[in-house]
């Protein structure tokens, strides 16, 4: 096994190092999409890198938790990820739709919040909003993205709906967040950041490793300084991609996709031993 990379920040380098000397005071939290699997013309197809879920199960043996922190309902990223049915994940946390829903592999039990008025009333506008762009809606329940990866022009239909969906979630209350080719409307007060910090809180963390890769994933990048401050050392790690090549800036470390970020786990499990 090869040796782990090395961050570029002073944070980063003390956030590892902490990591490393008290890996039971550590949470390793990660988004999904991007993260620990690959982006996928289809949201329904996207499945983890082969190598992820073993690591991250060698992983959570070893350090106080380990937290799939995704904008995905919680129960679809359970369902896609393969998270469900395996003791060595019994202490996996997946925190879905920004935080706002929970799933404990040791209880199986998973927790959501009740709907929201105003992402109802714009599920109803969406349909003929979207129909003449080619791009198509993701219903979350709680949230609604809509992609345009699989439209003609992708990058049209992105510019083409962005303010015609902001104009949508103003009216009613909600909160639009772009991402790679996905345009989301979700309720305010949901974000990463939050629910990071409430777990780290949570698991009484010395340390914290956050990796993610698109927009969405700033707040959390942003926590993780802030926790910093607060004597919570971390390592903010970017999975990237030419897609969104501003995250690199406001991170620690950088690897190549979800397969740079499962042979970080791996190795990162394997220093752990």
């Amino acid at each position: 096994m090869g040796s782990l990379p090395v961050p570029v920040t002073d944070a980063g380098r003390a956030g590892l190092a902490a990591l490393l000397d008290q890996p039971r005071r550590a949470l390793i939290a990660l988004d999904f999409d991007g993260t620990l699997a690959p982006i996928v013309a289809d949201p329904e197809q996207a499945r983890p890198h082969p190598d992820a879920v073993p690591a991250l199960a060698r992983l959570a043996g070893r350090v106080a938790a380990v937290a799939i922190v995704t904008g995905r309902p919680a129960g679809v990223a359970v369902r896609l990820g393969g998270f469900a049915g395996h003791p060595e994940l019994a202490g996996l946390v997946v925190l879905g739709a920004y935080g706002a829903e929970r799933w404990d592999a040791a209880t199986g039990v998973l927790r959501t919040p009740p709907p929201h008025a105003g992402v109802a009333a714009a599920r109803a506008e969406l349909p003929a909003l979207v129909a003449e762009t080619g791009a198509f809606v993701e219903d979350k329940g709680n949230a609604l993205a809509v992609h345009t990866r699989r439209a003609d022009d992708p990058a049209g239909a992105f510019a083409a709906l962005r303010e015609p969906m902001t104009e949508l979630a103003a009216r009613h209350r909600l909160t639009l967040e772009p991402g790679r080719l996905v345009l989301e409307l979700r309720p305010p007060g949901m974000d990463k950041g939050a629910a990071l910090t409430a777990l780290a809180r949570d698991t009484g963390a010395a340390s914290v490793l956050y990796a993610g890769d698109d927009l969405g994933d700033l707040a959390a990048f942003e926590a993780v300084t802030k926790l910093a401050e607060t004597g919570v050392a971390g390592l903010r790690v970017c999975s990237g991609s030419a897609e969104v090549r501003e995250l690199a800036a406001a991170t620690d470390l950088t690897v190549d996709g979800p397969e740079g970020v499962a042979t970080l786990l791996t190795t990162l499990a394997h220093h752990l031993r």
